[in-house]
Formats: structure tokens, sequence, C-alpha cells
């Protein structure tokens, strides 16, 4: 097991993928840690789809102007949804839920990354949530917060430095 800051160090996102597929043991574990993510009030109300289909991989690549055309050559894209009404830190919850997923990948030595899609769309006025919505058949009720692309990275990066780290924007007790 890789001690988690070294594990925070070498996380970084990855957007060129090979084509190899996804170890079915290794997405399951992947979908354990954003299960098993703390939630506001326990609620665990997210829901998740997981996308290998390639026209949906497609088809989610083009759910907003910028920032999500490598998720065509993503082997597995991971949906994250809350339902707004029923759970106010719906946000929150699918944030924590997108990142553990993250540090579960990199652990297993997948590479990942987040594409926004909450507040994002299309020059013509069309939200990226009700383009995915049409793609995946996801009920009204439920948002979109963001796609996670998993695979096998073929861009090589280098750890975070930590001499650019900002510890001036670390205070104590005030601002």
């Amino acid at each position: 097991m890789t001690a988690f800051k070294d594990l925070a160090q070498q996380r970084r996102s990855h957007r060129k993928f090979t084509n190899e597929e996804i170890d079915a043991e290794d997405l399951k574990l992947i979908l354990r840690a954003a299960l098993m993510s703390p939630t506001s009030k326990s609620q665990r109300v997210w829901q998740f789809i997981v996308v290998d289909d390639k026209l949906s991989l497609e088809k989610l690549a083009d759910a907003k102007n910028l920032g999500s055309q490598f998720l065509k050559d993503a082997p597995v894209a991971i949906v994250v949804l809350g339902n707004p009404m029923q759970n106010d830190c719906w946000v929150e919850d699918g944030s924590i839920a997108a990142i553990s997923m993250q540090y579960q990948a990199e652990e297993l030595g997948l590479g990942s990354c987040w594409v926004q899609m909450r507040g994002r769309g299309l020059d013509d006025g069309t939200t990226a949530d009700t383009v995915i919505r049409g793609i995946l058949d996801i009920p009204d009720e439920l948002n979109c917060l963001c796609v996670v692309a998993i695979g096998h990275w073929t861009d090589e990066r280098k750890p975070q430095s930590e001499d650019k780290l900002k510890w001036e924007n670390v205070h104590l007790n005030k601002f």
C-alpha cells in the first residue's frame, strides 16, 4: 500500500490513455472507494454511471465546449450525479466521492481526470447536464456534477513539487 502522503504527491490528472481495458476488480475497487466516501449526514445519496461504451464516451466528450474531448479515448468514465432536492450537500458529497475514486485509481497505477460538467455547456446555451441526461437516460431529479475519466495513462506526469506548495495560503487562527 502506498503511503497517503506519497499518493497525494503522485496523483496528477491524466488525459491520454492506452486502449487497454480496466480490470473488473480494479473498477470495483474504484467504485468501492466512492461508495465508502464520507457524505453529509451519512446520506450516501449520490449515483454513479459507469460508461465504457465507445459511442457514449464520444457523445460525453461533446457535452461541453472545452476540456472534455479526451473522454473519447478513455476506456472508462464514471458520471457522478446528485439530487439537489434530496441533499443540499450533493456537490460536496459528489466531489468527495470523485476524488476518492481518483486516489484509488492512482494507488492502482491508473490515471484519471475530473471533467467538470456542473455549470458548463455549449455555445448555444445547452447545459452539459442536459446533454448528458439525454445520452444516459438520467432522471430529471438528478444533476451531473462531473465525469471522471479512468485508464492506463500514456502521458508521463511528474509528482507534485514540494517547492511549489503555497504554504503562504495557510493561516493560523485568523487571516
